[in-house]
């Protein structure tokens, strides 16, 4: 098994609830009462959830490299560029905070704490020499 790998995928699981469940509410009502133009609204909520898809959608791609029937090649490309896609999430986070408002908004933004994990664990999980190649698929070992 692939522990980095499956370190990753589960994490990203979690990340990808506590942003739907705990942050859509948390961003939803304060930008419906906001008095910004209605169609700015909507175009943030918009975003927020383009976010939401690009998690779930990553968060299902790092699962499936874990199948042992998984091409090897294709798995680890398909698990580098997801983790390159978590790492950037984190990043914009950090820069944001130290651009905008200094070094005392990162734990005020601390999504960059699960974000840059995954992206992590994924690229250790794509170098871990548990990929054996099985039949013609690869299995993780």
């Amino acid at each position: 098994m692939n522990r980095p790998l499956l370190a990753a995928t589960l994490l990203a699981i979690v990340t990808t609830l506590a942003h739907t469940v705990v942050g859509t509410p948390e961003i939803e009502a304060p930008l419906l009462r906001s008095g910004l133009k209605f169609e700015l609204i909507l175009l943030l909520l918009a975003c927020w959830h383009l976010v939401t898809a690009a998690l779930a959608i990553s968060s299902i791609a790092l699962g499936l490299a874990l199948r042992p029937t998984v091409a090897r090649v294709r798995a680890r490309a398909r698990v580098r560029l997801v983790s390159y896609l978590w790492l950037s999430f984190g990043s914009v986070f950090i820069l944001v905070a130290l651009m905008y408002a200094g070094p005392s908004m990162l734990l005020q933004l601390p999504q960059w704490l699960l974000l840059l994990p995954v992206g992590a664990l994924g690229l250790w999980g794509a170098r871990v020499d548990g990929w054996k190649q099985v039949g013609g698929g690869a299995a993780i070992a």
